[in-house]
């Protein structure tokens, strides 16, 4: 990790596992911060080049999701930029997607003077058959949801192993819920009442207490029983909760998924 990041200030964003950094200065090459490519990594990277080259147009404004993947098609943004002159206003929906639009020069707006965006594009924790989204693993599912659902076309990258039959098959960390800080126990007791598993909030590495949020929050985490399966009702159940802010599940808001395969193709599902 020292070796990428030499000569760079970075910004540690605490995660649930582990630690994610955002520069802080300005990065004049992607090559000092994109991972060495492993098949995981290339997977990622296919994914999102051909989702930037699908979605992304001319005089278009764009959301820019968070999270390992976004790298790479901010990455692609830019190559398309330099290479076709392209005018795009990026919308961030955290901290680390202001810094990478900063960082390389792209032009930054916000829903106040764009409320209206052409294409968002974000990662996903977990995809299942029917289109249902488990997002949020980073911390910035509640900017990342506003973002997408102010946007004409919602799309998502990721690799092969965030597709499932089912939620919870493959990804095992539970669905992030945001919640105001003084109703996370509340909240914690009747999301194991009604519905089973266990809700943990999640903590900090580098400092001692709980994640909080951009927006000043909690985060929940929820490892729910694998039987469940309406999850609109259950997402509207939840959401409706007093102290409940968003949660991390997106119900078929998005228009389609692009999953990067070990063999170098695009896997898409509508």
């Amino acid at each position: 990790m020292q070796n990428l990041f030499s000569n760079t200030q970075y910004a540690r964003i605490v995660l649930n596992e582990g630690l994610q950094f955002c520069s802080l200065a300005n990065i004049s090459s992607f090559s000092r911060i994109l991972p060495k490519m492993g098949p995981l990594e290339s997977a990622k990277k296919v994914a999102a080049y051909k989702a930037v080259d699908e979605y992304v147009k001319n005089n278009s404004v764009i959301g820019i999701g968070s999270g390992s993947t976004i790298i790479y098609a901010v990455h692609r943004i830019v190559e398309r930029v330099k290479e076709e002159d392209l005018n795009v206003v990026c919308v961030p929906t955290s901290f680390q997607a202001r810094q990478l639009i900063l960082n390389n020069h792209l032009r930054l707006g916000d829903l106040e003077s764009y409320p209206q965006l052409d294409c968002a594009i974000d990662g996903a924790d977990e995809v299942d058959s029917d289109m249902n989204i488990i997002k949020g693993g980073g911390g910035c599912l509640l900017q990342e949801k506003i973002v997408a659902s102010c946007a004409s076309q919602f799309i998502i990258i990721a690799d092969y192993t965030k597709n499932s039959q089912k939620l919870g098959e493959n990804y095992k960390k539970g669905i992030p819920i945001e919640v105001v800080p003084m109703a996370y126990t509340v909240i914690q007791k009747r999301i194991e009442d009604n519905y089973g598993g266990f809700v943990k909030v999640r903590m900090a590495l580098a400092k001692a207490g709980p994640v909080i949020t951009d927006n000043g929050n909690f985060i929940l985490d929820w490892h729910f029983p694998q039987h469940l399966s309406n999850w609109n009702k259950i997402n509207i159940d939840i959401s409706m909760m007093p102290g409940v802010v968003e949660t991390g599940l997106f119900i078929k808001m998005a228009e389609k998924v692009f999953f990067g395969m070990p063999d170098g193709s695009v896997k898409e599902q509508f």
